[in-house]
């Protein structure tokens, strides 16, 4: 099991590259309840976010906010937030290696409005 306190070489570049800002989609890193949150800023785009270092799909709403298919139904302010909401609706469970999923089954393309 990799330290919580050893960072990878690839997210340490992430966060000297762009400041803690999680408002705006930033790099950001803490341990919520026992869970180790990442989010790894990206050119365009929401932060690409990891709990426990596992990922996990992040989608922008229209209202500004954010959510993930843990909590799909409330929209957070920031990256962090929904980070911190995804880890409450997980409890003790362990973060599926599909969560990093959305619609089309991880194909890329497949993306888009479902209606």
């Amino acid at each position: 099991m990799r330290s919580l306190l050893t960072l990878p070489a690839t997210f340490t570049a992430a966060c000297t590259a762009a400041p803690h800002d999680s408002a705006s989609g930033g790099a950001f890193a803490e341990v919520y309840r026992g869970r180790w949150i990442q989010g790894i800023a990206q050119a365009q785009g929401p932060p690409r976010l990891f709990i426990d270092h596992r990922p996990l799909h992040l989608m922008r709403c229209a209202d500004g906010g954010y959510v993930t298919p843990l909590d799909h139904y409330q929209s957070s302010p920031t990256p962090l937030e929904a980070a911190r909401t995804a880890v409450d609706a997980l409890g003790t469970a362990q973060l599926s290696r599909w969560a990093a999923v959305h619609g089309g089954g991880g194909e890329r393309g497949a993306h888009g409005v479902h209606a």
